[in-house]
Order: C-alpha cells, then sequence, then structure tokens
C-alpha cells in the first residue's frame, strides 16, 4: 500500500477518493486550504495549509509515495476572476511540485482543453482551450510531460461524492436538476451543444487503478456523451411535471465536444459504475429530502463563491498572500 497525499482533498472530488483510498488500505494524508469550508470532519491526518505556501507544503509532499493533486481554480467564470492568482494556483504550485517531488502524480485535468471541436476527440486530438481554465489545465499538462505522471482529462462532474464535503450546483447536470425539483422549471440556451459527462465517484476509481500504475500521459474521463437538451429530457423524465423555457440567449459557455475513453477502458479497465440518471437521483433525493434549499447560496458556486475574494487584495487568495508567500 502507499502514503497518498491528496492535496485539495477536503473538496467536490476529494471526498469520495479519500473515502476509497482508506477503504483499501493506503495511508491517507489530506492537505487543504478549506477555502469553500470552516471545517474538516473526516477522521484522516489533516493539514489545513494553501498549495502556494511551499514550505508548509514541502514536508507533506516529501512524506508521500504518491501526489494526487485536486487543488485548482476550477472552471470558466471562477478562473476568470483574477488571472494571476489563477496562474499561481493552477499552474506554478504545479510547477513547483514537479521540481521538489519525484514520486507519482495524478493530476486532474479537463476535457475543457477540446474546446470546441466536431467528432469523437482522443488524447491525440489537438487541443483547442477556449478559456483561461482550459488553458491552464492544457500547461500542466506540458509540465507534467516528463514527469512519473499521469493526468486525467475530466468530462463534466455530476452527482453526489459523500455526505461530507460541498456539493457544486454550477455544473449543468446538478443545477438543472435542483432547478427543476426547486421551481418545477429550466431553461435552456440553446441545447445541442454536446458535453461527455462523469460521475464524481467514477474519478475515484480511475485514480484508485493508477496510484501504484506506470500509465503516463493525459487519459479522457467520462461515461456519456450527451447533449444538454438530451440532459434535461433525462431530467424530465424524473420530475416530470416541469417546464423547460427555451431561450434564443446566447451562453458565453462555447465548448462543444465529444470524447473517447477508450484508452482508459484499454489500459486501465476504467468501467464507469455511474450514469446521468444516477446522478439525477441523487441530487433529486437531496432536494426532495430537504437538505437543499436555498440554490441561491454562492457556497454552491465556484465563481459567485469567489468573486468577492478574489477581486479584493484583502483575500486569503488574493495579493496580499502572494506578497506575504513570495514565488
Amino acid at each position: 500500500m502507499a502514503k497518498v497525499l491528496v492535496v485539495g482533498g477536503a473538496g467536490y472530488i476529494g471526498g469520495h477518493l479519500t473515502d476509497r483510498l482508506l477503504e483499501t488500505g493506503h495511508a491517507v494524508r489530506v492537505y487543504d486550504a478549506l477555502l469553500f469550508e470552516e471545517r474538516y470532519l473526516k477522521p484522516v491526518d489533516f493539514i489545513n495549509g494553501d498549495i502556494r505556501d511551499e514550505k508548509c507544503l514541502l514536508p507533506h509532499v516529501l512524506w508521500a509515495d504518491v501526489v494526487v493533486w485536486l487543488a485548482a481554480l476550477v472552471g470558466d467564470p471562477a478562473c476568470a476572476l483574477n488571472p494571476k492568482v489563477t496562474r499561481q494556483i493552477n499552474v506554478e504550485a504545479l510547477r513547483w511540485l514537479v521540481k521538489s517531488f519525484g514520486g507519482r502524480i495524478i493530476n486532474m485535468s479537463s476535457c475543457s482543453v477540446y474546446g470546441a471541436q466536431d467528432g469523437i476527440l482522443t488524447e491525440d486530438s489537438p487541443l483547442n482551450p477556449l478559456s483561461l481554465y482550459a488553458q491552464t489545465k492544457a500547461q500542466c499538462e506540458t509540465i507534467l510531460a516528463d514527469a512519473n505522471a499521469i493526468s486525467f482529462r475530466n468530462g463534466t462532474i455530476y452527482g453526489l461524492g459523500d455526505r461530507f464535503s460541498r456539493i457544486r450546483l454550477d455544473l449543468v447536470v446538478n443545477q438543472l436538476t435542483v432547478k427543476a425539483c426547486l421551481f418545477k422549471r429550466m431553461s435552456l440556451f440553446g441545447g445541442n451543444q454536446y458535453r461527455p459527462l462523469l460521475h464524481v465517484k467514477d474519478v475515484a476509481e480511475a485514480v484508485l487503478a493508477n496510484v501504484t500504475s506506470t500509465h503516463t500521459g493525459p487519459f479522457n474521463l467520462h461515461s456519456e456523451n450527451m447533449m444538454i437538451a438530451e440532459v434535461v429530457d433525462k431530467i424530465k423524465e424524473q420530475v416530470p411535471d416541469t417546464a423547460v423555457v427555451q431561450t434564443d440567449v446566447h451562453s458565453r459557455d462555447t465548448r462543444n465536444y465529444k470524447v473517447s475513453s477508450d484508452k482508459a477502458r484499454e489500459a486501465f479497465g476504467f468501467a464507469p459504475r455511474f450514469h446521468v440518471k444516477d446522478g439525477i437521483r441523487e441530487i433529486k433525493a437531496l432536494v426532495d429530502e430537504g437538505r437543499i434549499t436555498d440554490l441561491t447560496s454562492t457556497r454552491y458556486s465556484n465563481a459567485d463563491y469567489l468573486r468577492p475574494r478574489l477581486l479584493q487584495n484583502v483575500s486569503a487568495l488574493g495579493i496580499e498572500f502572494s506578497e506575504r508567500f513570495p514565488g
């Protein structure tokens, strides 16, 4: 079994992943700034720290056999708020890791690196990052090119990971499901855009399969390629009394792509256990049980929550921090 440091492990993907690592006998340590949380309650070795604080992070990196790198500013709107801080967190911190750590790295990339392209895209397809977020993910893959590292180009995540970590409701399946359940109404902007979709729990299984593997480079991960309009139809199957409002207003999100995950299936047996209908059912159950009541809470959205923090110099993530911890 390996000593695994999960950097950013208190987040949406990290919750279930930490559970699975513990269940399979690995020694686990979580390093996280608790940006979206006030506490960390899991019975696991935990360090509260920012990834740009190299002195704080270094001893934990050196403890590990494997570093799972989940920490990042995630999503196009959130990353656009403060490009300087985005590059510090998403790119420069990973560059430091590669220089400081000689062990196994498991990195989270994104299918966003493909941008808008026709056909079924493989890991050999050209990249076309349309946002700062996607650009940083593509750059990180380049930084890791000569390291003992694997990068997962995750599809758009959905579903429930665990009962501790913050759930994101700024992701298309989760957000539309909550709107249908709470308001009996969904707005559809176009709808013909394709997304490769992936349940949050299936990310954990891909990580587990590669903690001690020798696979390197990028791997697409998805369960289904689905148009947004098809997602809406799947939600209506479970929330049938929902109205769908078609709008001609164009979304600023111009991504449109379908991917193949055959490389991951053939290399390490990637076989998604969950599908969109499962994620819809999970989110619907949370609403039906009264566990989600206020979709407008900024806590559910990366961009909305980070906006006042990234746009002010007094932010824990902003310029003040970069001056106190230069480099």
